[in-house]
């Protein structure tokens, strides 16, 4: 008997479905794969796009010169144990400065030899044409007495910079009696290549052994250390060093002078540019900037190094304060006294409060704050108010060091007073002085503090006359782009026009005027 076929059973239809939806899933899948991996590449070709660009544009440098590229191999290095001595140290500088003349100053092309290049002998900026080339280790014995020094201090100067930044107070203490050394850090004062393999812990090494030796020439007279920018780290690491080592000689006290106390962490992101420039053996990539060498006594260029070094300093200087601040071992931490301007492109001044003042026992240490020139009527053309950052540090109920700040007697005054905020007070006093800005200037900048109004170099009123270039007054005006100098560089001031108040206050710190 024949049977008609019946409907088709649910159950083959839930089969097919379900083959369909196996089906568009795996479509789907497959289609999200494909999508991902298409934004991947994209992405990575985006990214891979923008690192080459970066590099060109980072290697689209000027030409480097034999100043940027000389080994020069006769430079301090914490391994060489032979260097025991400041002796040895300035023996071994003999040379350094003999192979930077056979090296760089007697390989300079004819294009380089003029009359601005530090490089080329004679030039304006040659530093033999002083009477001393402060680019070297000096030592200003105190005048033989029954008494001996007075004191010992210890002069240590910034990156990228020489001696000579600290020498009109190194002069000024040793003619009120103090034994002074100012200590060439290594790296610096030859050519700028230095800076490309100077590591923190070879400026390190060269400060104890300037701290031993002027310890052996004052005895038992105190002994201070007095350090600008890189040179404030070097110091507030080497007295954390001697909290920790009994054997090493404490200093009685320091005066940091725009302290490199906290910087950019992007000076941590800047050593991959060295090691990719290493890679692909491009030379210019170890170089934040390639510039003309005209200044005598500080370099125009900066290597990616030199800010790695600053940046890994910091941090363990850092580390060390909150590990001995956790150990109750900053009792006997020396009295500080410390300079800053408000406006400071290199150093932050919250940083130099968290990380360093907030951790110390209180005994009389001292912040004096540059303020910023009120009556320059030329507030609403700032881009920032650094001076928003006070409040929150005078009014701290936990602040346990005085807070000076120099501002104006009153808002149309270029006249200044010095307002003094005492420890865990939020009433001040106000001291009057017979200082004033100068016209047009609204702030101080990180490399003007140590520099008086006439140094010859760097000042900007009256300055001595100078052997060979003076370079603190001088302003260029003319159509943008054309100079191979920065103009950024030419409107920094280069002087501190309250350069006296900072003197005196220093003298006054370390006991050689009441």
């Amino acid at each position: 008997m024949n049977r008609t076929p019946g409907p088709p059973s649910f159950r083959f239809v839930f089969q097919a479905l379900a083959s369909i939806n196996v089906s568009m899933k795996q479509q789907v899948k497959a289609f999200t794969l494909h999508a991902l991996k298409t934004l991947g590449y994209g992405t990575l070709g985006a990214l891979l796009m923008l690192l080459v660009v970066g590099i060109l544009m980072l290697n689209s440098k000027q030409d480097l010169k034999v100043w940027h590229t000389a080994s020069l191999d006769e430079e301090f290095t914490a391994r060489d144990k032979s260097v025991k001595t400041f002796t040895d140290y300035l023996a071994l500088e003999d040379r350094l400065f003999a192979q930077l003349d056979e090296k760089v100053y007697q390989k300079i092309g004819l294009e380089d030899q003029n009359l601005i290049n530090r490089y080329h002998r004679g030039s304006l900026s040659d530093p033999e044409r002083w009477e001393r080339n402060w680019n070297r280790s000096f030592e200003l014995e105190a005048e033989e007495s029954s008494e001996g020094p007075k004191l010992g201090v210890l002069l240590i100067h910034g990156l990228s910079d020489s001696p000579y930044s600290l020498r009109s107070i190194g002069e000024k203490l040793h003619s009120k009696g103090a034994h002074v050394v100012g200590i060439r850090v290594p790296g610096h004062g030859t050519a700028p290549s230095g800076l490309t393999r100077t590591k923190w812990q070879d400026m390190a090494a060269a400060v104890e052994i300037g701290m031993q030796h002027l310890k052996g020439k004052v005895g038992d007279r105190p002994v201070s250390i007095i350090g600008y920018s890189n040179g404030g780290a070097l110091a507030l690491h080497y007295t954390l060093c001697a909290i920790e080592d009994e054997e090493l000689p404490a200093p009685e006290s320091l005066v940091l002078i725009s302290p490199e106390i906290g910087i950019s962490r992007m000076a941590a992101m800047a050593i991959w540019q060295e090691r990719i420039g290493s890679i692909l053996f491009l030379k210019k990539l170890q170089w934040n900037s390639v510039q003309p060498e005209y200044d005598p006594y500080k370099y125009g260029s900066f290597a990616v190094n030199a800010g790695d070094l600053a940046h890994k300093l910091t941090n363990v200087n850092r580390k060390k304060i909150a590990k001995l601040s956790r150990k109750k071992r900053l009792s006997n931490f020396p009295q500080v006294l410390t300079f800053q301007s408000l406006v400071d492109a290199t150093v932050s001044v919250p940083a130099l409060v968290t990380d360093l003042f907030d951790h110390l026992p209180e005994r009389d240490h001292e912040l004096v704050l540059f303020g910023m020139n009120r009556a320059a009527m030329i507030d609403s053309l700032f881009a920032i108010d650094p001076a928003s950052s006070i409040p929150g540090i005078r009014e701290d109920p936990n602040r346990n060091f005085t807070l000076s700040v120099l501002v104006n007697r009153d808002e149309k005054s270029e006249l200044v007073t010095l307002r003094t905020w005492k420890p865990r007070e939020s009433e001040f006093s106000d001291q009057a002085t017979d200082l004033s800005w100068p016209n047009r200037i609204y702030s101080l900048s990180h490399v003007a503090l140590p520099f008086r109004g006439n140094d010859p170099v760097y000042g900007g009123v009256d300055p001595e006359e100078s052997p060979g270039i003076s370079l603190g007054g001088i302003v260029l005006r003319g159509e943008k782009g054309v100079l191979k100098i920065a103009g950024n560089d030419m409107l920094r001031l280069r002087w501190n026009p309250f350069y006296t108040l900072m003197e005196d206050r220093i003298l006054e710190q370390l006991g050689l005027e009441p």
